[in-house]
């Protein structure tokens, strides 16, 4: 009887937290992009400073940046906040977000740069991966993608909240292509869809506690190997791809040539130095604009020997 108290309690809540997002979602349409983008960065901005996560990020951010003042922390720590917010905010308007085709790459809200590289992997009829992280807004990606006629498959981690994850599953429905949530039997799926001459697009920036050394932002780091993996296995080619978010509410997309791994003594891809070097990448991105990247999880997670 207890149990099945909690299991209604569960679904009820669960209910609630659905009405209440898709009732959030309404009010933003109506506001219109830039006006709830704004809303939601200022929020986050504000209160962000309240929960647990701030104090994880200002502890990376002082790691990380030892050199900077307490003053430009803060300031990038209210940058990240703000962009989250954003972020958050954007879910309501991701179908209309990415306003690219093939023909016209620069819109007044998205600009792709790199084409050259994105439509190389859509035409070349064999399978392709592609990389990034949690920097601007990552989600536009798989939109992107999907617009201009990629056959990606993205890889993601489902929001921890059952409701939240529900919501969010049913906006990148709409809008990405085919999704593929990580955990048990993933990996098997993957290497079916490569198989089959598809592709596949995963964020590599988060800890992942199987996963091999690397040194990220001069610190070392467990990354998660899998495209590495599977970029030995198929020998595809590999691509970067980021979303850097710029003034007055427009984003910019770019796409990596293809990565140059190292290979060991038989031909094959060196596995851990082709997850550094995909790593290195997105060091690179996070330095060049730190206050758009997601500073308040635990990456820096490697177990002391």
């Amino acid at each position: 009887m207890a149990a099945s108290k909690q299991n209604l309690g569960s679904k009820l809540l669960e209910t609630l937290v659905v009405f209440g997002v898709r009732l959030v979602f309404l009010i933003e349409r109506g506001l219109g992009r830039t006006v709830s983008s704004a809303i939601g960065g200022a929020l986050l901005r504000v209160f962000g400073r309240f929960v647990a996560a701030d104090s994880t990020m200002k502890r990376n951010l002082e790691n990380v940046f030892p050199e900077k003042s307490r003053e430009a922390r803060e300031s990038l720590a209210r940058g990240a906040w703000d962009n989250l917010g954003r972020v958050g905010a954007e879910y309501a308007h991701l179908d209309t977000m990415v306003d690219i085709d093939s023909t016209h790459l620069t819109g007044a809200i998205v600009e792709l740069v790199g084409a050259e590289h994105f439509f190389a992997v859509r035409d070349d009829g064999r399978p392709g991966l592609f990389f990034s992280g949690h920097l601007g807004n990552w989600e536009l990606l798989s939109v992107c993608a999907h617009r201009l006629g990629l056959n990606l498959i993205s890889v993601f981690r489902a929001p921890n909240d059952p409701g939240i994850a529900r919501i969010i599953h049913e906006i990148r429905g709409r809008t990405m292509g085919s999704l593929q949530a990580a955990g048990a039997g993933a990996a098997q799926k993957m290497v079916d869809a490569l198989e089959s001459g598809a592709h596949l697009g995963m964020l590599i920036d988060q800890h992942l506690g199987k996963g091999v050394p690397v040194e990220f932002m001069g610190r070392p780091a467990l990354a998660n190997p899998t495209l590495a993996k599977l970029a030995r296995r198929f020998d595809c080619p590999v691509h970067g791809a980021r979303v850097i978010r710029l003034p007055h509410g427009r984003f910019r997309i770019e796409v990596t040539p293809p990565m140059r791994f190292d290979r060991d003594a038989d031909g094959h891809i060196d596995v851990v130095k082709a997850t550094q070097l995909m790593t290195s990448t997105i060091d690179a991105w996070v330095r060049e604009y730190p206050d758009q990247w997601l500073w308040m999880h635990r990456r820096w997670r490697v177990p002391t020997p």
